[in-house]
Formats: structure tokens, sequence, C-alpha cells
């Protein structure tokens, strides 16, 4: 047979065979007196063989494992660590499907931020009004970020503690002013006397368990030098003196 027979009958391609030659898994046929590859019916045989492997998920490092002589591993050894393996895979896509119907039964709907969690889209169904408010919008993004960047524990505890918050009565409304008085800062300078009264409002409004290191969340590190640079001016020092005046106050 030519290699495009071969290639034929097995069902696969000549450049796959060629690969296989190349990668050791299908010994090289003798060639005519004109040069051309004679395959015969064993080349048939393994090149059967290695579709089979491949096919049932077999990368072609271990299928040539399992077709040399001297393989370090038998075909049932090597068939067992793909079962367990697509049994691993089939167990993460279960948990990731119900992750994802969890999020699209979520009360209120995906927000513009998602995918968040089940936990923090709640919340933020219930304040959505806020997010008329450009301020409140941002802080929304930095949440979702938040949740992303954090490690599990310290996550559960930053939405657990956001709805602590937003649980009270007056916790929307409070947030409102914060976020009316943040809002109002878009154009003023750092040493706007209205800064002072905007870091108390939100000093006020963040409970201890919300960032319980509060002190470090002070220090110029990249990630909240990129926050405040995000930020205008006055705004940003607001929620500078807001993280001493609960550094000062948590001591």
């Amino acid at each position: 047979m030519r290699i495009g027979e071969l290639a034929d009958v097995v069902g696969v391609t000549t450049r796959a065979v060629r690969h296989y030659h190349h990668l050791g898994l299908l010994p090289e046929p003798e060639r005519r007196a004109n040069g051309y590859r004679e395959y015969g019916l064993r080349h048939a045989v393994v090149l059967a063989r290695i579709r089979r492997l491949t096919e049932l998920g077999l990368g072609l490092a271990e299928a040539r494992d399992v077709l040399a002589d001297d393989a370090g591993k038998d075909l049932v050894e090597v068939l067992t660590e793909l079962d367990e393996d697509l049994a691993r895979q089939e167990e993460a896509i279960r948990e990731r499907r119900g992750r994802l119907r969890a999020l699209l039964e979520a009360e209120g709907g995906l927000p513009a931020e998602g995918p968040v969690s089940p936990e923090l889209a709640a919340l933020f169904a219930g304040t959505a009004h806020l997010s008329d408010s450009p301020m409140a919008a941002k802080d929304r993004e930095i949440i979702a970020f938040l949740e992303t960047a954090m490690p599990d524990e310290a996550r559960q505890q930053l939405v657990s503690s956001l709805g602590e918050v937003l649980g009270r009565p007056d916790a929307v409304a409070r947030a409102d002013e914060v976020y009316a008085r943040l809002d109002a800062l878009a154009d003023a300078e750092p040493d706007d006397p209205r800064v002072a009264g905007a870091a108390r409002a939100l000093a006020d409004c963040i409970p201890p368990g919300l960032f319980p290191e509060i002190g470090d969340l002070d220090h110029d590190d990249s990630v909240l030098r990129a926050f405040y640079e995000d930020l205008a001016p006055a705004q940003a020092e607001a929620i500078r003196r807001a993280l001493r005046i609960l550094a000062e106050e948590r001591r």
C-alpha cells in the first residue's frame, strides 16, 4: 500500500502518518526502487491501534509507551490512569456546571460586573439603584475584583461582611449618602473641605469585619496605588483619610 491508501484504510490523514513516523510510533516501511514507501498489513494494524488509543484520550507519548516492547506501563495501567483522569475531569465539569446554574438562576439576574458568586450577585441586586452613582459603580467593580483575587476564606469574609452591612435597615441609605459625597468630589482638589466629611462618612460605613487588617491598606502597595490613580484626587484623598481613621480607631 502507498501512504495515501494506508491512511484511507485506517481513517487518518497522510500528515498524521508522517507525524507518527517522526515520533517513532509507526515504524518506517521499506521503500520501493522508485523511493515510495510500501506499507503492509502490519503497518495498518499498528496505525489502527494508534488511532484507537488516541481516540480514548491517550497522548501520543502514552500511546508510544503502550506500543513499545519495553514499555514502562502496560495497557491496563495506562487506561486505568486515563479513566481516573477522566473521572476527575468529569467531576470538575459537574462543579463548573453547578456554578453556572447558580449564576444563571440567581435572583435579580447577572450583574454588569458578572460573573461573580451567587452571594455577591444577590448583594448587588439589592443595591442596584446605587449603580446610578459613578463611585458606586466603581466600588462594585473593585468588590468583584477582590472576590476574584482573594483566597477563599478572605473572599467569604468579604461577602459575609458586606451582607451584614447591607442588611441593616439604614445601610443602603447611608451608602447612598457616602457615594453622593464622593461623587461630589470628582472635580475637587485634595484640600477641599468636603474631603474630611466624606472620609468620616465612609469610615462610619465600613464594619470591622470587612477589612480586619485595615492598617495595611493605607500602605503604598501596587494594587492600592492603581486604585487611587483611577480616582479623582479629592476622592482618593477621602479614601486615604477614611482608612487612616479606621486604623486609628482599631488600634
